[in-house]
């Protein structure tokens, strides 16, 4: 089902395993306190601390480094995630959730949700999957907009609850349908992945 050596294309990205020669773009972006905290997870400390995330959390199938085509630069991360794992939604064992985050500088161009298309894309036909979830917490309006984009629709709040960053917060799930993901006009602004 999931490739881990996977390699997805977009009109300006690259999705593709991390690496770890990835260290030092991951941690320009990863240690800038605007990205992590929002999402629960802490800045990342050095670029060691970098390496040991692309050896363990980001060597997970279906987790892929966002790399601009017309550099060869990792600048955010983006993943399909199963109901086995560590995750929020209450998923069913044909649905799957989608992860994410990008570097500050690429903030408003529009770079996640080709990512996220893409991964939509993907969980739609060769992973057929029924649904995909996401998920931000409060505060957190440019990943909802993200999502929003996508064709995601609000589903549930759940009860505020402990982050992993141990702060209590409250969180908001999004859903879609492959039907509803079916019934999306290309027209739209919703390429299929190149």
């Amino acid at each position: 089902m999931e490739n881990e050596k996977c390699l997805l294309t977009t009109a300006r990205l690259l999705l593709r395993p991390w690496e770890e020669t990835d260290a030092k773009a991951l941690f320009r972006y990863a240690q800038d306190p605007a990205i992590g905290p929002i999402a629960g997870w802490q800045p990342h400390t050095s670029v060691a601390h970098s390496l040991e995330i692309i050896r363990t959390v980001f060597a997970a199938p279906e987790t892929y480094a966002m790399v601009l085509k017309a550099t060869g630069e990792p600048v955010g991360s983006a993943g399909i995630m199963f109901g086995e794992g560590m995750h929020s939604a209450a998923m069913q064992p044909d649905e799957a959730e989608i992860g994410y985050w990008i570097g500050v500088p690429y903030w408003g161009q529009g770079l996640t949700p080709e990512a996220v298309r893409c991964l939509l894309e993907r969980c739609f036909t060769a992973l057929d999957r029924s649904a995909v979830w996401c998920s931000h917490y409060d505060g957190n309006t440019q990943s909802r907009r993200v999502m929003e984009k996508c064709g995601f629709r609000f589903h549930h709040t759940e009860a505020p609850a402990p982050s992993p960053l141990g702060d209590i917060r409250t969180a908001h799930f999004l859903r879609i349908t492959k039907a509803e993901w079916e019934q999306i006009p290309t027209t739209a602004g919703y390429p299929t992945p190149v």
